[in-house]
This record gives C-alpha cells, structure tokens and sequence, in this order.
C-alpha cells in the first residue's frame, strides 16, 4: 500500500508539473488532481464542514488613508474528510464590504456533502463560486480549507505541487501604519533589524512627514500603499520622483481606481513600478488594469482563494506584468495559504498574522525578514 500510494503522489505532481512547465494559463485551468483518496483507498466519504465567527486582535491601532480599526472579524472553517481535516478562513477588513453575517449566510448554502471526492477541486470550488456574484472571502474559506485538505491527503505542501522552490520566497515587507511621527519612529525602531524591506502606508497630507521619521531611524527599502489616497496626478507623479530619491522601491494603488487614465499617465512616467490592488480582485479583472499598471497585488479574500490566485499569477506573467501576494489581517492559516505562491512573485506583503495577537495556527515563518515555507502538507500549517 506505502509503495502504491508514493507512487500516486509522484505520479500527481508529475502531472501537475507539467501543466505549469508550460506558462499556458489554460493548461493551469483545466489541470485536475486524480480523484484518488489515497489515506482511505478503497473507501469513499463525505466532506463535511464546520465553521465559527473569530475576531481579529490588533497588537496596535491600524490605520490607513480612510480609516482606523483595532480589530477584525474573521471565520474560521474546517472541512473533514475521513478523518483529516483542512483549514480555512474569512477575514473581512471594512473596505472588503463584506461581514461575519453575510460570510456565514453564504456559507450555510455551501453542501459539500454533494461531494464524496475532495480531489476534484475544480468541480467543488466551481460549484461554490457559483452560489453568488460576490461572497469572495467565503469563498476563499472554502477554497483554502479544501486545499489543505488536498495537500494533507497528497503529503504535500502546495508550492511543491505547484512545482515552486521555496527557497526563492522573498522577504515580506512589514507593516507600518498611519500614525503620530513618535508612534512611527518608535514603531521602526521595534522591526528595523528583523525584516528587510517595509511597507507604509499614505495618503493624506502628511506623507513626506511620515517618510522622513522612518529614515531617522532606517535605510531600510521601503514599498508605499497610497490606497487610493492620491487625487491629481501630477502631484503623485511629483510624489513618487521624491519617493524613488528616499530608497522607495514600489508603489501600490496611488490615485482611485476609477482615475484609469490618470494612473496610466502616471505609470508611463513613474521610475517606480505601479500595482494595482483596489484596482484589481478577480481573474477577468486583469485585462482591465493592463496597460495602467506595472503589475497586481493579489489578495486571496479578494480574489475567492488559491484556485484562481494561481491563475491569476500565471495569467499576469503570460502579458508581461509583475505580481505582488498581499494578504488582509488575517490568522497564518490564510497567510500561509497566501504563502505558498511566494516563491513565484516579486513582491510580498504576508504579515497579516504578526500584526494580531490571538495567532490560532503555527504556519509560514519570516526568519531574518525572509518568507520560510514548513514543508508540512497543505498550507503548512498546525493548531496550536
């Protein structure tokens, strides 16, 4: 049985290889895993599901161009199949529009007992796409739950099955929100030697303020999220030839997504490369920010999970543009799902999990600034 099942394994991620060898987003499409349980073989089961509200903890008051928060809700999903079980989660920022009521609502129409095969994801996670037009953090719930499922039932881990080196995982910037200069200053004292670039966020009238108290205290590269805050684009342009002579290396969503040709302007004259976040959810959403932006920051709340993440990627190298993995507050169940793209992009923002203190998973690690991947099967991830 041990010799049947490794080669399964091996024969699976052979398969999926190369589909991904290719760089065609339609071979990635339309790869479907064998539909083999391969810990019960022989038998056949149902996937049952269970989930729970969970609030977020904030360590410190987050604040970006057009809020403030100090928590954030959250549900927590389990899909069980013969006894192993996968995680997944729905974080839901103010911005994402989307509440614990409406994720559970959306969830309790979701019959995975229709299924008795966890491996034909593409079926599954088609099926739940289409109870509604929106819904994507439950969605992304059920997507990354079933992928880890998937990976535990494989003995893998999804960057392995994807056919990704972890050891090309970049660091991820960290965080430093809106705040007052002594906040700030203290706040980059407190992670300038345990990471290797950071993120700010700006967007208000205080910006090169803002800057400035950072490099009192670090050299360190620095990527900017405006969110949207900017609205003239000559200003912006004016401020991003200013950040480019700060040691800024990227800038995310500088004016409102509506402003397309505004930010196209921009982006043709920038020094810096210009991603799209707000700008962007889902797959077909791509096309609409070709040209305008430099590349796309993928989120899996936004985007309905790791399915369509990973199309998104493949797709967005295919027409030449750069891609980000970002991540919401989020536990490192949804971080470390995010994670296991890390290998294949140029920039990644995944501290979602180190800005909460209320952790409920072991997962993805940032060692000397670096993304570590576990080799644990699936997103990589233990209860603790």
């Amino acid at each position: 049985m041990s010799s049947r099942r490794d080669f399964i394994k091996k024969a699976t991620l052979a398969t999926l290889g190369a589909a991904i060898s290719t760089g065609k987003i339609d071979a990635i499409k339309h790869v479907t895993i064998p539909a083999i349980n391969i810990n019960r073989a022989g038998k056949s089961g149902k996937l049952k599901m269970r989930f729970f509200p969970y609030d977020l903890k904030l360590r410190h008051v987050f604040t970006v161009a057009t809020y403030s928060r100090t928590m954030t809700p959250d549900v927590q999903v389990e899909i069980e199949y013969e006894g192993v079980t996968g995680y997944g989660e729905a974080s839901m920022p103010q911005y994402l529009g989307q509440t614990v009521h409406s994720v559970t609502t959306f969830l309790q129409k979701v019959d995975l007992s229709r299924f008795n095969d966890p491996f034909q994801l593409e079926d599954i996670l088609t099926y739940v796409d289409s109870l509604s037009p929106g819904d994507t953090a439950a969605k992304a719930a059920v997507d990354i739950a079933l992928h880890d499922l998937v990976g535990k039932l494989l003995g893998a881990p999804w960057y392995k099955i994807w056919g990704l080196n972890k050891q090309k995982a970049p660091s991820t910037t960290f965080t430093i929100g809106i705040d007052t200069p002594e906040v700030v200053r203290q706040k980059t004292k407190e992670c300038a030697d345990k990471f290797n670039i950071l993120k700010v966020k700006l967007g208000r009238d205080n910006d090169k303020e803002l800057i400035q108290t950072i490099r009192s205290v670090t050299n360190l590269p620095i990527a900017v999220d405006v969110n949207q805050g900017w609205k003239d684009r000559q200003m912006a342009l004016d401020m991003i030839l200013w950040l480019k002579e700060q040691g800024i290396v990227m800038v995310e969503q500088p004016m409102p997504k509506e402003m397309k040709n505004d930010i196209a302007w921009v982006t043709d004259q920038s020094p810096l490369p210009i991603f799209a976040d707000e700008a962007i959810q889902r797959l077909k959403d791509i096309e609409n920010v070709r040209g305008a932006y430099s590349g796309i920051n993928i989120k899996l709340m936004k985007c309905t999970g790791m399915r369509e993440a990973w199309k998104m990627l493949n797709y967005a190298r295919s027409i030449g543009m750069k891609v980000m993995v970002g991540c919401m507050t989020e536990t490192s169940c949804a971080v470390s799902a995010a994670a296991q793209l890390a290998p294949a992009v140029d920039f990644a923002d995944l501290d979602g999990n180190l800005l909460i203190s209320n952790d409920r998973f072991k997962g993805m690690e940032v060692v000397k600034g670096k993304i570590t991947l576990p080799d644990r099967p699936g997103i990589g991830i233990v209860k603790i």
